[in-house]
């Protein structure tokens, strides 16, 4: 966390600050809970005691909220929204002011939802055990054993420990009277407590004198006992071993995916996909780069149907094959356990009263809203004719659903319909919709949103709020209730809670009576086995993706060089020469700045140039063309997909690369009178545009972009370089950097030498610039520009970072400290010359077989360059050796 959110504490009138809120809050709708004021309109004593300790007048809450969204887009805090034009991720949404429950309020929820998450626990160990409550009729069997979530497969099975749920996660709303009603609950895979810490880092720091002031509950020992928990039960499964855990995610595309990484750096695991980890010997490994790691325990947040194509959903790309048969081997801890997700079908919830009386000799504390599950007739008809105060909600999660009986019905999925806004022929749309499959659909009684104070647009507005609350596991039977949770609020005062739909958080402040808990996720104390299994393996995909990195940073640095290098020949005085021209048209297109079939610079250098303009940014390479757009693109995405590894700063460089070389080209391309009234918004970012930008009419209106980009890149280079572990991820990483630059820099040679085109100065200077070997070859040899003292500065010296032999040397010697696996180095260093080039000066400038002797060698090392990737990958990537060479010892 930077230090941007630090604040100026000025005085203020305690008094005027609450009155001030008091005034500008409009009431609430009538039926909905006030969480602001009392019901004689004063305010509540927690927001009479924020008020008191804010520090500053009500009006600079504009303030500390523009600096929490500048904090949300230095952080890259995303939320990916399915389907939304121009790209998935947007930032973060998240409000100034905390929601406050008061200790007492506190208190009757943590015992509610302790108590329900018990009980769902131990209605999975008889639903998938004895199955008395099916037989009993307190659940119906229909409901249940028709629900796609429920796994046959694991009938019988117990998970490690015999715990079903580690995270439960409740939604909850507070009814006009105050008190709290469940309206969901997740038991896959809970989503948002990445988020619940990341808004409450962030939200604290706004509020430091009033979140120590109000004795604010803290939140780290909940996520300490989730990883307790977790550990303890992975050991059983580990048989005697140090367990190893790992959070397991859909990737980057998922809505929640940055939760995901922040969750998976500040628990400490390895952030895995399904594609890492592979079931061997009924045990799950992960896939490293040292070789096969066994995983004992994984906290998933996939859902239950994506996680084994072999036995579920047969077309998932997510899964890990073989996973189902590992959990029942009990080879594996699973957080939570397969086959939980029936439990988050509303209708559940009408039958939990029961359920709780049978499995727990308790009344339920904490109650659901009234629920009638349209299977059974009864309920059905109880409502049918009343739905205007009701809400339909689906009671199985996707379409696809087979009927019961036989039945060849298909069941759609749809968002939760609220009766109240329905028209009469609506209404009679919906009742016999549901008649003809009533076991589809689920009905709930409505309940209004409790609506919430959020600073917007410089006052108090009120918006209807929504709950969610974390309950963890012990592994003993007990469970810790994380005192806050994820605060949602709606885009308007009584519109959906949905941040799909733009809605947007809330910090949830839990104030105690007790002493603050100040436990920290850092132990005091670290014992010698633990510091060795912080020196975790580097997973094949997070490898790839770094070796990828450092390629797509290379190749991008090379094309950037010889577009700036072709528009100073362009701009120069000097007519370009046709042997220059030949081999700047083939770099072109070899390197992708141009779509292959362009007419080279010699028959139309306008329709050459336009193809270059066209193609800068293509990040789809639609016309063939892959030129900085694309690959700007592939490094964004690769950040992405690293962003457990990277620094906030490195990720944010990286990001920053094609949204502001886009910028600068559209500056470029502006005319001027346009540009002159192009401003930025609040936040510093750039207005989107309606229309698409005039387009550049040469590639010297390009150039500001092209410098730009070019610090940039120097900057990743030097992030990468110095700031970065040597661990085998990085050396994969300046691997691929390597291998790029020896297949492109002898390429680049190879254009000009079989164009003959070293032949004038012209081209002489232009390869030493593309080299960026200018500086040094004067210095050596003044304006001898003869072709040995090229080949001795460009070939030859391994001093100079851009010669070949110097990135041979270089390549050898990280090959070397890469893990040995699947045959050993020499294997690959074989593919390379043994020491320099594997050729001498005197033979690349022999009169008579010199040119050849150059261009053979080009060749080869190109040959060499491609080779060895392929091998790094076969060997580090895909994992398609034998297994036992596959495990690491």
């Amino acid at each position: 966390m930077s230090s941007t959110l630090q604040l100026f504490d000025d005085p203020a009138d305690s008094p005027s600050v609450a009155a001030e809120m008091q005034r500008q809050a409009r009431p609430v709708e009538p039926g909905h809970y006030d969480e602001l004021r009392d019901e004689q309109g004063q305010l509540r004593p927690a927001w009479q005691a924020f008020a008191e300790h804010l520090g500053a007048p009500l009006s600079d809450l504009t303030r500390r909220q523009s600096l929490l969204a500048h904090q949300i887009q230095e952080d890259g805090i995303t939320y990916n929204v399915y389907n939304a034009q121009g790209g998935p991720s947007r930032p973060w949404s998240l409000e100034a002011l905390p929601l406050i429950l008061s200790a007492a309020d506190w208190q009757a929820l943590e015992r509610g939802v302790a108590q329900r998450a018990s009980l769902l626990n131990r209605v999975l160990d008889d639903v998938y055990g004895e199955q008395t409550v099916l037989r009993g009729g307190l659940l119906p069997s229909a409901l249940v054993l028709g629900h796609p979530s429920y796994l046959r497969g694991l009938q019988g099975v117990k998970p490690v420990g015999g715990v079903y749920l580690h995270v439960v996660a409740f939604d909850l709303v507070r009814g006009p009277d105050g008190a709290w009603w469940v309206v969901s609950q997740r038991t896959q895979a809970p989503s948002g407590l990445g988020y619940v810490m990341q808004n409450r880092l962030i939200v604290s720091r706004l509020f430091p004198e009033a979140y120590r002031a109000m004795n604010v509950q803290h939140l780290a020992s909940g996520y300490r006992r989730l990883l307790d928990t977790m550990t303890e039960l992975a050991s059983l499964c580990a048989g005697g071993e140090t367990p190893r855990l790992a959070l397991l995610t859909p990737g980057p595309y998922n809505e929640t995916y940055f939760e995901h990484a922040y969750l998976a750096r500040y628990l400490g695991l390895p952030l895995v996909e399904g594609g890492d980890l592979v079931v061997r010997d009924e045990g799950l490994f992960l896939k490293t780069v040292q070789g096969l790691e066994p995983i004992h325990g994984l906290l998933r947040r996939l859902d239950d149907d994506f996680c084994d194509p072999l036995e579920l959903r047969s077309d998932s790309t997510l899964g890990i094959p073989g996973l189902m048969q590992a959990v029942r081997a009990g080879k594996v801890a699973l957080a939570n356990a397969l086959g939980t997700g029936f439990l988050e079908s509303p209708a559940v919830h009408g039958f939990l009263p029961a359920l709780s009386r049978k499995l727990l000799g308790e009344e339920l504390v904490l109650p659901s809203l009234p629920t009638w599950w349209c299977g059974e007739s009864a309920a059905w008809q109880d409502v049918r004719d009343d739905l205007t105060e009701r809400v339909i909600r689906p009671s199985y999660p996707h379409a696809g659903t087979p009927g019961f009986g036989g039945s060849s019905t298909v069941r759609q999925s749809f968002d939760a319909v609220i009766g109240r806004v329905l028209t009469p022929p609506a209404l009679k749309a919906w009742r016999e919709r549901i008649d003809h499959d009533p076991a589809a659909y689920t009905v709930q009684r409505f309940e209004p949103y409790p609506q919430a104070p959020v600073w917007s647009g410089g006052a108090l507005s009120m918006r209807g709020a929504s709950l969610r609350v974390y309950a963890l596991s012990d592994g003993q039977g007990g469970w810790q209730v994380l005192p806050g949770g994820m605060t949602r609020i709606a885009t308007r005062d009584a519109g959906p809670v949905s941040m799909q739909l733009g809605g947007s958080s809330l910090d949830t402040w839990v104030l105690t009576e007790e002493p603050v808990d100040t436990f920290s996720m850092l132990p005091s104390s670290i014992k010698l086995d633990e510091l060795m299994q912080r020196q975790r393996p580097v997973a094949s995909r997070t490898g790839e993706n770094l070796f990828w990195m450092g390629r797509y940073t290379e190749r991008t640095e090379q094309q950037l060089r010889l577009l700036q290098t072709s528009v100073s020949l362009q701009s120069g005085d000097d007519e370009m020469q046709a042997s220059v021209s030949r081999a700047l048209s083939d770099l072109a297109e070899t390197n992708g700045l141009v779509p292959p079939g362009t007419p080279s610079l010699i028959k139309s250098p306008r329709v050459f140039e336009r193809a270059a303009l066209d193609a800068l940014m293509d990040v789809s390479a639609s016309q063939g063309a892959y030129s900085l757009g694309f690959n700007l693109g592939a490094l964004a995405r690769s950040a992405q997909s690293l962003r457990e590894r990277l620094s906030p700063e490195h990720a944010r460089l990286l990001r920053a690369l094609g949204s502001d070389f886009q910028h600068r080209l559209t500056q470029a391309a502006m005319p001027p009178d346009e540009l002159a009234h192009e401003h930025v918004d609040e936040r510093g970012e750039q207005p989107a545009r309606t229309a698409p930008p005039t387009r550049l009419r040469s590639l010297t209106q390009a150039q500001d972009a092209f410098e730009h980009l070019g610090m940039q890149l120097a900057a990743v280079t030097g992030a990468q370089t110095d700031r970065m572990t040597r661990d085998p991820g990085w050396r994969l990483l300046t691997v691929g950097r390597l291998i790029e630059r020896l297949t492109g820099y002898a390429g680049m040679l190879k254009a000009f030498w079989e164009n003959e085109a070293l032949t004038h100065p012209q081209g002489f200077d232009l390869v030493l610039d593309l080299f960026d070997s200018t500086i040094t070859f004067r210095a050596r040899f003044q304006r001898r520009l003869e072709v040995p003292a090229l080949l001795a500065l460009l070939v030859m010296d391994e001093t100079n970072p851009r010669a070949l032999a110097c990135v041979l040397r270089r390549l050898r010697t990280e090959l070397i400290k890469l893990p040995a696996r699947g045959g050993s180095h020499a294997d690959m260093l074989a593919l390379l010359p043994h020491e320099g080039v594997g050729v001498s000066l005197a033979d690349l400038c022999a009169p008579d077989k010199g040119h050849e002797a150059v261009l053979a060698l080009l060749n080869r090392l190109i040959d060499a360059g491609w080779r060895l990737s392929d091998e790094v990958g076969r060997r580090y990537f895909a994992h398609a050796e034998p297994t036992d060479s596959m495990v690491s010892a």
